[in-house]
């Protein structure tokens, strides 16, 4: 399948190869956005701090996530969303059941950076291996039978 040139004859976008535990850490930061913005909701109806601390303090932290997600592709930028898993899980201390759901995605995230970083370097340690040869009195690689 030949790509066709984009629109103004430019060659189409060759998009950038994401790492495992860049995909599942954007994954798990997608889903925990939605509810730091609920736990900022709560911590604002239940009124233990004022509306603007509720609400700054809420949106900073999804500002810092929503921020997170393109840095993933560096090592400080896996850090910078461990930072932000703290700091959620530190709002319990304004909300006790924060602390639950907040350990729940630490959790999740401790996960996804174990096992995307053992995905990824099986998959570096794969690409510079050399080909294997192939078996004696196998079919030619040809294709001419």
């Amino acid at each position: 399948m030949t790509s066709a040139p984009a629109p103004g004859g430019r060659p189409p976008r060759v998009r950038r190869t994401r790492s495992t535990t860049e995909s599942l850490g954007s994954i798990v930061i997608a889903f925990e956005v939605v509810i730091v913005f609920l736990a900022a909701l709560v911590v604002f109806g239940l009124g233990r701090v004022p509306p603007l601390v509720a609400f700054g303090g809420g949106g900073a932290l999804l500002l810092l996530m929503i921020v997170t997600v393109p840095l993933l592709r560096y090592p400080w930028g896996v850090w910078l969303g461990w930072a932000a898993q703290l700091i959620f899980f530190a709002a319990g201390f304004l909300v006790a059941e924060i602390f639950f759901v907040a350990a729940l995605f630490i959790g999740i995230w401790a996960y996804c950076m174990i096992v995307g970083g053992r995905l990824d370097r099986q998959r570096s340690a794969a690409a510079q291996r050399p080909d294997d040869p192939p078996l004696a009195g196998g079919p030619p690689l040809s294709g001419a039978h």
